[in-house]
């Protein structure tokens, strides 16, 4: 679709098509004048035989396009009258406003943009969208700089309609052509009920910062609890030294005295017994018998005086104690080193960090934890169709998807916006309608490979998957696929305890669950749940968790 031509304000030297003074302006046979390469773009897009986009006279064969060398002059000079001339910007005024694409002359501010008239448009061009009633009824927004985003790229037409189907804008030439009998809504209803989701999930989000907060509190008053436990261990353990050390110090002086009392009485036996031998000395040398005699009787006496008592000092005792001592001090210091000294955390609070918890074992537990999940586009296999967020189908488009960086390029995989962290808990229905086809229901780190054969859930360190088919499970995970027995359902419900590294796999049936696998490690990063489809005929939906499950064998198949 061709803009409007040329308004009775609008400058002559303007391109009708771009609304901009022309540039490399050329003249067509019927004497209206465009730029260059704007004629060019519009005739090589055009279905029919070339045309004028104001007075639609067609031309046989396609002229060619030559630069007018006169108009350029005057454009030339018009717009260095426009750069001489033109009104400065106020000192408060942002060099980037969008300028009205209606005045000719100076260029005025625009107030507002029209999605209909797809026009910036400043106070006085605004009017007869006040005063005229076909222009009443277009929609008015801020002044924008991505009016052409609004068109439709095959039409030319505004995209008014949104396709639910395949969750993307369009026109109603495309409700009657490619998503004839998809589920459509007006932009402005689906917008609205968007604003009411993002609004839930804004609160969601606040409800789970609130809670990390809370945790964050907790931790730091565990990490204070922990300091305080060491602080009063490392008392306890002076203690133990100091009595420890007053004790043996004790025994030391005691056997020390008793060393000093010996030594005081050996030393006054020795002097005792130097007198004697020294008496006894002079004694001997005499010869008068009667003289000798007489002293020899008291000498005698002397020699047989007892000795001293002795004081016992038993110094393998001591250091048989001292030994003791300090054994009991090592048996109570490993005693204390190996009790448990993760602190208690205040009765009512609940640190999952820290306290691994029971696993729930009713279904109504597990809902407890049930988490919304939405799968994310940007990282779609070109063989899955998503619809309304929650559903990953198989089929072969006709048409290459958009490229995005985080999108699959070898296996038809998707992951899921969440990335999850404590107790969460989803369920998926699957379905296949032939034998061969597969099913994974997966968790993966974000950072996991989009292509190559390792980008396959299961194929790497980084993802854990359970592979559904007719014929029974699989679990795989780093290259390693063990086989899973248990009851076949067309649910599967996926336990999360991403602190205690705990995931586990469900077969759901008649609101009762049956334990597929479950996989014990270490989780490192949060985790985005994913789901690859493989053949024709396969699909995975995330469960609405507040619906009644309805699942038997035969639902898997057509």
């Amino acid at each position: 679709m061709a803009h409007p031509g040329p308004k009775p304000e609008q400058d002559k030297l303007s391109c009708s098509i771009c609304l901009d003074l022309m540039k490399d302006p050329a003249t067509i046979p019927c004497g209206h004048s465009y730029c260059l390469t704007c004629i060019g773009r519009y005739w090589d897009e055009a279905e029919e035989s070339p045309s004028c986009p104001q007075c639609r006279q067609s031309f046989s064969p396609r002229p060619p396009l030559v630069r007018s060398s006169v108009l350029a002059e005057l454009v030339e000079e018009k717009r260095k009258r426009k750069r001489k001339s033109g009104p400065r910007a106020a000192p408060d005024e942002p060099s980037e406003d969008l300028s009205c694409d209606f005045c000719s002359e100076e260029k005025q501010k625009a107030v507002k943009s029209c999605l209909q008239c797809l026009v910036s448009l400043c106070e006085q061009h605004l009017q007869p969208h006040f005063s005229i009633p076909a222009l009443k009824r277009h929609k008015l927004v801020e002044p924008s700089r991505q009016l052409e985003d609004t068109v439709c790229p095959l039409h030319s037409e505004v995209m008014k309609i949104f396709c639910r189907t395949d969750q993307s804008c369009i026109c109603y030439l495309c409700l009657m052509d490619e998503h004839k009998g998809h589920q459509t809504i007006s932009v402005a209803t689906e917008m609205s009920n968007k604003e009411k989701e993002l609004a839930a999930r804004r609160q969601d989000v606040q409800r789970r910062i609130q809670g990390r907060e809370q945790e964050v509190e907790k931790l730091q008053q565990v990490e204070q609890d922990i300091h305080q436990s060491a602080d009063e261990a490392l008392r306890n353990a002076e203690k133990i030294f100091t009595a420890v050390k007053q004790q043996i110090r004790s025994r030391q002086e005691s056997e020390v005295n008793k060393v000093k009392e010996l030594l005081e009485a050996l030393e006054e036996e020795i002097r005792d017994l130097r007198r004697r031998a020294a008496m006894l000395e002079e004694l001997q040398p005499t010869s008068d018998h009667i003289c000798f005699l007489q002293n020899y009787g008291s000498l005698a006496r002397l020699g047989e005086a007892s000795d001293p008592t002795r004081i016992d000092v038993q110094p393998e005792s001591f250091r048989r104690d001292a030994e003791e001592k300090v054994s009991e001090l090592s048996d109570k210091l490993e005693e204390l080193l190996t009790e448990d000294w993760s602190p208690v955390p205040p009765t009512g609070t609940d640190v999952e960090v820290l306290v691994p918890q029971a696993e729930p074992q009713t279904r109504e537990e597990f809902l407890q934890y049930a988490c919304p999940l939405t799968l994310d586009p940007r990282t779609v296999h070109k063989w899955v169709k998503v619809e309304n967020y929650s559903r990953a189908q198989y089929y072969y488009p006709k048409y290459e998807s958009v490229d995005h960086p985080d999108k699959f390029l070898r296996w038809p995989q998707i992951l899921c916006r969440e990335a999850l962290t404590g107790r969460c808990y989803w369920e998926v229905e699957w379905k296949t309608l032939y034998g061969y086809s597969e099913v994974f229901i997966a968790v993966s780190y974000k950072d996991i490979s989009q292509k190559g054969d390792e980008s396959a859930f299961g194929n790497n360190k980084k993802s854990w998957a359970l592979q559904c088919c007719c014929q029974g499970y699989e679990i795989r995970h780093n290259w390693i696929r063990t086989p899973v027995s248990g009851p076949l359902s067309s649910r599967i419900g996926v336990y999360l305890d991403h602190s205690a590294g705990v995931l586990s796999f469900y077969s759901v049936s008649d609101n009762s669950m049956s334990l597929l696998h479950r996989v014990q490690t270490t989780f490192t990063r949060p985790l985005c749940p994913g789901f690859g489809v493989y053949y024709a005929g396969t699909w995975a939906e995330i469960c609405d968790l507040a619906a009644k499950p309805t699942t038997s064998d035969d639902t898997l198949f057509d």
